[in-house]
């Protein structure tokens, strides 16, 4: 009964005092770290300033598994405890008096702060960058896990003088010492709340540009990626120079980074001032038709407005996050590419919502566990709706009213109807409940909206219409190349073709080959299994193209289809690596591989290669494809093995799921099983316990 009353009480305590936090206004944050990678252990020293606005027993900060060194409040001494989760400072504080609260720590971090390439001696892009979204800054700095807090902070950051270390604000001085340490020193001016907080450090050089509006805009790369930096931070300034004139508010902090890092968890992060993406977006010139960074350099720009100025009060507001930045990054490519380009977007979103609703996986707009499709792209059509309902005019005056009233504040959705409201001097309770309420995906709605607005989905809207009505298969067909060869859009035709390629003649096919539009010889491909024995030489082309999605699913194809031909295919590609996950120089070494009596006195180093890329060193993507290619044809080498091992701790969820599926997939062989039996000795401690856990 004891324990049981002593568990209340402690249970009481911390209740309450998340309720007395609102009671503290923490102001600013002077942060000082020191990074040791090879430990991955943080050291630093945070100074809070703060108000108290109600009188209050204690205070606290979250702080995961930290150890403290010294707390001291307004320069003494103050008694304070410590959990896994929190610091409690416990003294009675006074209404209306300010204080400053001075600790010094040692962690290491389980999350949050990514050591990459540290275990690895012949690694040469070693890296240490921060994921804090959401509310996971905590686990290398005391700071608020509530995103309701928010402080000035600014960081300094010793380290290495051989790297660059780069976060949120403005680098206002950097002073190397004689251990060839450097200390840089970030400045921020606004406050923000903690989860954007961030730093990077690797090998970069930089490049900066200016906006119309006079803001430095820094675009870092690693020194080997020069010429993948114009592809890369393609239409950078235009975007950023849109984005600030559509949303009529000034871009509210003193500066703009962008960054890329390996292993990245997710294709960008809005910290402010310094978004980190990843480096699987740094591309050269003929990837940018398939995988180029333009919507996620306008996204997470975006966010600076639309998340880092103002922030959501909680999970049940996130669309005021994430359907914006979708929404404007959907402007600024309309604004780029075209009027095309955004609405058969729009279309093609709109299909994926409205068969989400149909499968029964709709989603309100308000509830906190909705899925990213539903807060980024069903969001973006909520604001679309919002726009076309109200007028342009008075969405922008709303938006900026929004804006300027709860900068550097947090809100809530009501608080931003308010203000959209109260620009067009509309009710808006109907929109809300239809766009943020109902789970399930307005179709009908969005479909008359696309077209009223674009003639060429409005064109195919009433080509699907016709098609499905008509059941002889030659009148089908003469339809739609009817409709193919009088339109003049090429999402248009290219909606054909993935919709339709069953159905088209060998001649629309050839025409389509000989159009030398990468999109629609591509869209072609990808719909085709069986080539037909007279278009071979048209489909051998594009094994021409510049496109490493093409020539990827070009060479696959091919291969199939013509036997005869295969070591010629295998010639015309064998300098071609693809993406930087080097999509075509795995496929090509897997079908070298297969090939009987291709390069035979290079089967070995073949082998060797395609074995090697499961390696951490490279990209999780990589790893990804090399183990699928080896476990699909000659199966893995305990070298592979334990890089499984270790691929089934990565730090992405993703990879981490996929490595251990394959674990499990493997230890249903007996021999497999043995040979992983026979590698636990090698292994660290935390896969042994893991492959021990499965094995039993």
């Amino acid at each position: 009964m004891r324990h049981l009353f002593l568990s209340f009480c402690l249970f009481l305590s911390f209740t309450l005092i998340a309720q007395e936090q609102k009671s503290v206004d923490f102001i600013s944050g002077d942060v000082s770290i020191n990074i040791v990678p090879e430990q991955k252990l943080v050291k630093g020293t945070v100074t809070y300033t703060f108000d108290i606005l109600n009188a209050v027993d204690s205070i606290f900060l979250d702080a995961k598994n930290f150890r403290f060194t010294t707390v001291r409040l307004n320069n003494k001494k103050v008694k304070y405890s410590v959990d896994d989760k929190h610091i409690i400072i416990n003294k009675r504080f006074k209404k209306g008096k300010a204080q400053q609260l001075k600790l010094s720590y040692e962690v290491q971090p389980t999350q949050t702060v990514y050591f990459i390439g540290w275990e690895d001696d012949t690694s040469t892009n070693n890296q240490v960058w921060t994921q804090g979204q959401g509310k996971y800054t905590s686990h290398w700095l005391p700071s608020f896990d509530d995103m309701n807090e928010k402080v000035v902070f600014d960081l300094t950051i010793s380290f290495d003088s051989a790297y660059e270390v780069v976060a949120n604000g403005k680098l206002i001085d950097s002073k190397k010492d004689k251990e060839n340490t450097t200390t840089w020193y970030y400045d921020m001016e606004k406050p923000m709340s903690s989860y954007l907080l961030a730093f990077t450090i690797a090998k970069y050089d930089k490049k900066t540009i200016t906006s119309n509006s006079g803001i430095p805009l820094e675009l870092y790369y690693y020194p080997e990626d020069s010429l993948k930096f114009e592809p890369t931070y393609r239409y950078s300034k235009e975007i950023f120079d849109f984005l600030e004139g559509e949303i009529g508010v000034d871009f509210p902090w003193q500066n703009y980074k962008q960054l890329p890092v390996k292993d990245f968890l997710y294709a960008g992060m809005e910290n402010t001032t310094t978004t980190i993406f990843s480096d699987a977006y740094m591309i050269d010139s003929t990837a940018f038709i398939d995988k180029n960074y333009v919507n996620i350099n306008a996204h997470e720009l975006a966010h600076q407005w639309f998340g880092d100025l103002v922030t959501e009060v909680d999970g049940h507001h996130h669309w005021l996050q994430e359907g914006f930045a979708t929404y404007y990054a959907l402007l600024s490519e309309k604004e780029l590419f075209g009027d095309e380009a955004f609405f058969w977007k729009l279309f093609d979103t709109a299909e994926t919502l409205h068969k989400s609703t149909i499968d029964g996986k709709g989603e309100s707009l308000k509830d906190p566990k909705a899925s990213s499709l539903t807060f980024y792209e069903k969001g973006a059509w909520a604001l679309v709706f919002l726009r076309n309902e109200i007028g342009a005019k008075a969405f922008k005056k709303g938006i900026q009213n929004y804006l300027e009233k709860y900068k550097f504040k947090n809100v809530t959705i009501k608080e931003f109807l308010q203000e959209m409201e109260s620009a067009s001097g509309t009710s808006l309770v109907s929109f809300e409940t239809v766009w943020l309420e109902e789970k399930e995906f307005s179709n009908e709605a969005a479909l008359t909206y696309l077209k009223e607005n674009s003639s060429s989905i409005a064109n195919f809207i009433k080509l699907q219409y016709e098609v499905n009505a008509l059941l002889p298969q030659k009148e089908q067909l003469a339809l739609i190349e009817n409709a193919y060869a009088t339109s003049n859009s090429i999402a248009f035709k290219k909606r054909i073709i993935l919709s339709y390629s069953e159905l088209l003649s060998e001649d629309l096919i050839e025409e389509i080959l000989a159009s030398n539009i990468l999109e629609l010889r591509q869209a072609l491909l990808l719909k085709t299994v069986q080539i037909p024995l007279g278009l071979q030489a048209n489909f051998e082309s594009l094994l021409e193209d510049q496109s490493y999605v093409t020539v990827e699913n070009a060479l696959y194809r091919l291969f199939l289809n013509f036997p005869d031909n295969r070591k010629a295919y295998l010639d015309q590609t064998k300098d071609i690596v693809g993406f930087s996950d080097k999509n075509v120089r795995l496929l090509w070494l897997t079908l070298a591989l297969v090939t009987e009596d291709y390069n035979s006195l290079k089967t070995k180093e073949y082998f060797d290669e395609l074995g090697s890329y499961t390696n951490a060193k490279y990209d999780p993507k990589t790893r990804e494809t090399a183990f699928q290619y080896l476990f699909q044809t000659f199966g893995l080498t305990d070298i592979n093995l334990e890089d499984l091992a270790d691929a089934s701790m990565h730090h992405s969820w993703q990879f981490k799921k996929f490595a251990r599926a394959l674990c499990d997939e493997l230890l249903k062989d007996e021999a497999y099983k043995n040979r992983i039996i026979a590698l636990l000795p090698k292994l660290n401690e935390k896969e042994k316990l893991y492959l021990t856990s499965k094995l039993e």
